[in-house]
């Protein structure tokens, strides 16, 4: 029987792929057989996960684009599509802004939103519509514990998570018929650049830490492993769901 959790013959395009939760999944789905495609926002800063997947023994490119441009954005991944079978794509690219409401620029606000929101938004239906033509694909977007909670100073990235969430319903809606999987995955505390303010806060730190039943934060590789469940055959019904990885802390 063929292994559902494999991937071989499949080819993925992964955003942010340089560190974190990104390089984690392109390194844990080169791993289960699929070729990769990377987005950054410089070819340079990928060149050590390109090494790293060859090193596993799978093809590797990689593509540079502003995702905070929707122009180009749009373009981009429209000619990426054109010249790779994507089978395969995950949305992760995301940025976070602090500070209260009262003081944070609509500048700051739209940022957030343009990258995390409007690119995967774009993302999707440029690469989506290839995988649409073919009636075979799989769509992971990347959620937060903040697509079900308020956070605290964190507005511009709590609103588009939720709205990440939204999305990804919507699209499976539409698309489950048509043979196109779409999902997400909603990390919990994840120990990543984005994170390392507050790991670095001792209180804040241990706050965190002591809420989480399993006791630690996660690392980057425990969330590409509910990625690649996503992408693979063995989650061929599993359409609209936001799978929580977080150790338990929305349960508590």
């Amino acid at each position: 029987m063929t292994d559902p959790f494999r991937l071989d013959g499949q080819r993925a395009l992964v955003t942010g792929a340089r560190t974190g939760i990104g390089r984690a999944a392109a390194l844990a789905l080169a791993a289960a057989g699929a070729d990769l495609v990377l987005w950054g926002r410089d070819r340079d800063g990928l060149a050590p996960v390109v090494a790293e997947i060859e090193a596993l023994g799978r093809g590797c490119h990689t593509v540079a684009a502003d995702l905070a441009d929707a122009a180009e954005v749009a373009a981009v991944a429209t000619a990426v599509a054109a010249e790779h079978r994507i089978d395969l794509l995950v949305n992760n690219a995301g940025v976070i802004g602090r500070g209260p409401v009262a003081t944070v620029s609509f500048a700051d606000w739209r940022r957030v939103v343009d990258i995390n929101l409007d690119a995967a938004f774009l993302l999707a239906r440029c690469v989506g519509a290839t995988m649409l033509e073919r009636g075979a694909g799989r769509i992971v977007n990347i959620a937060s514990l903040l697509s079900f909670q308020g956070g605290v100073n964190v507005a511009a990235y709590t609103a588009s998570k939720h709205a990440v969430a939204g999305l990804t319903k919507a699209l499976a809606t539409e698309w489950a018929g048509l043979g196109v999987g779409v999902n997400a995955v909603a990390p919990g505390y994840v120990a990543t650049n984005n994170t390392a303010a507050l790991r670095a806060d001792p209180a804040r730190n241990h706050a965190i830490t002591e809420r989480i039943p399993v006791g630690r934060w996660a690392d980057p590789a425990d969330i590409a492993n509910a990625i690649v469940f996503l992408c693979a055959p063995a989650a061929a019904y599993v359409h609209g769901h936001v799978l929580v990885v977080d150790g338990g802390w929305l349960a508590r």
